[in-house]
C-alpha cells in the first residue's frame, strides 16, 4: 500500500516545482501518478481531468486531490492536496508581505511591470478556452451569447459574474430538458457543500469572498480576477487597485493554482490570520467536493444535466476570463505600464512564450524603471 509519506513527497514535489498553471500541474501530476508510478490508468486519470473541469473551484486542485484520493482514500487526499497547496501558500505569503509591506523602490517597479502585464495574461488565458469549447457546443449561437454575457459582466461589473454564469448554465438545462433523462437522480445525490465551513476568525465579507472563490468559480483560475477585483477593490477597500495587480501577478509567477491570489487578498484584509483564513476557505470546498463525492465522479460526468449546466456556464466563464482583462487595464496608471502590456501581449498570443517568462520580463523592466527614476 502507498504510505502517507510517499503521497507527501511526490504531491509536495508537483507543489515546489509546478510552476505554469494547470497545463503544467497535469503534466506533473499524470507523469507521476500514471507513467512513473503506475497508481492511476491513463483512462482514468483522463476521466478525472473531463470531471473536474465540469465542478466549480480550481480544476488542477481538485486533480491533484482526486489522484490522492484515488491512490490513498480520504487520508491520502488530505495530505496530497496540503502538499500541493502548501509550498505555493508560503511563497506567495512572503511575497505579499514584501510587495504589501513598506518596500523598496526597485521592489514596487518590479510588481508595476508584472501587473502591468496581467491583463494579456488573462486573454491568453480565456483565448487558449475557446477553440475546443467552441467546437463541442451543441449551439454555436447561444455559445456566443453566453461567452459575450460573461465578458461584459466581468468588464463592467465584476460583482456579478458568479450570478451570470449560474443563470447561463440553467438557461442551458431548461432549453434541453435534461431532467427527462433517468441519470437526474445521479447528480442530486451529490453532497451538497454547507456553508458551516465559513468558520474562520477572519472578517464575513473576506470569509464570503474567499468562499465564491473556492465554490462558484467555474473555468479556472482567471474567472474569479473580476470577483476578487470587485470585492477587494471597489467594495471592501482592503487593496488599491495597483496592489491587486501586484497580486494576481504574484499568483502567476508563484508554483500552485490562480487561487492562491485570495491568500494576498486575505492577507491585506486581515494580516496573516486574514490570509490563511482565505486560503483554508477557498480551498475547503475543493477537499470536500472530492473527499465526500469521489465515488459519484463518473455518474456526474456522464450527466446529461451536469453536462447541460456546464455547457452553458462554460462559455460563460470563457467570456468572463476575456472580460477580466478590461478592469486589470484601467488598473495600471503609468504611461510605461501600457508599454509592457502591449510587449506582454506580442510575447504571450504572437509569440506564444510562457507566462511565467513574460511576468518576469515585465517586473525587470519594471526595476529598470524605477531605478532610473
Amino acid at each position: 500500500m502507498t504510505t502517507l509519506v510517499e503521497i507527501a513527497r511526490e504531491w509536495g514535489r508537483i507543489g515546489v516545482i509546478g510552476f505554469g498553471g494547470p497545463p503544467a500541474h497535469i503534466r506533473l501530476l499524470r507523469e507521476t501518478v500514471v507513467e512513473r508510478r503506475g497508481w492511476v490508468e491513463p483512462g482514468e486519470f483522463e476521466d478525472a481531468i473531463a470531471t473536474c473541469n465540469l465542478l466549480p473551484g480550481p480544476s488542477s486542485t481538485q486533480l491533484a486531490i482526486f489522484t490522492a484520493w484515488r491512490v490513498r482514500g480520504a487520508a491520502g487526499a488530505v495530505v496530497g492536496g496540503l502538499a500541493f497547496i502548501v509550498p505555493g501558500l508560503i511563497a506567495i505569503l512572503a511575497l505579499a508581505a514584501l510587495f504589501l509591506g513598506d518596500p523598496p523602490e526597485w521592489v514596487l517597479g518590479a510588481g508595476a511591470g508584472a501587473g502591468a502585464a496581467v491583463a494579456a495574461v488573462a486573454i491568453q488565458a480565456g483565448w487558449a478556452l475557446v477553440p475546443s469549447s467552441y467546437a463541442r457546443t451543441p449551439s454555436r449561437p447561444r455559445w456566443i451569447v453566453y461567452a459575450v454575457l460573461g465578458a461584459l459582466a466581468a468588464a463592467i461589473t465584476g460583482a456579478w459574474v458568479v450570478l451570470v454564469l449560474v443563470g447561463a448554465g440553467l438557461v442551458e438545462v431548461v432549453v434541453r430538458r435534461p431532467w427527462r433523462t433517468n441519470s437526474f437522480q445521479s447528480v442530486i445525490t451529490l453532497p451538497v457543500l454547507a456553508q458551516g465551513t465559513l468558520t474562520a476568525a477572519v472578517a464575513a465579507p473576506l470569509a464570503w469572498t474567499a468562499f465564491k472563490v473556492g465554490a462558484l468559480s467555474y473555468g479556472g483560475g482567471f474567472v474569479i480576477i473580476p470577483l476578487m477585483q470587485s470585492d477587494a477593490v471597489d467594495r471592501h477597500g482592503w487593496m488599491s487597485s495597483a496592489e491587486f495587480l501586484n497580486a494576481v501577478a504574484l499568483g502567476q509567477i508563484t508554483p500552485g493554482p490562480v487561487v492562491h491570489t485570495v491568500a494576498v487578498v486575505g492577507f491585506a484584509a486581515a494580516g496573516l490570520l486574514g490570509a490563511l483564513g482565505a486560503a483554508v476557505i477557498a480551498f475547503g470546498p475543493s477537499f470536500l467536493m472530492i473527499i465526500a463525492g469521489g465515488r459519484h465522479f463518473e455518474a456526474l460526468r456522464s450527466s446529461p444535466l451536469a453536462r447541460a449546466f456546464l455547457d452553458g456556464a462554460g462559455p460563460a466563464a470563457i467570456g468572463a476570463i476575456l472580460g477580466s482583462a478590461v478592469p486589470l487595464a484601467l488598473a495600471i496608471s503609468e504611461t510605461w505600464q501600457w508599454v509592457v502590456l502591449a510587449a506582454a501581449g506580442v510575447l504571450l498570443l504572437v509569440l506564444r512564450r510562457g507566462v511565467v517568462l513574460t511576468l518576469l520580463l515585465a517586473g525587470g523592466v519594471g526595476v529598470v524603471v524605477a531605478l532610473v527614476g
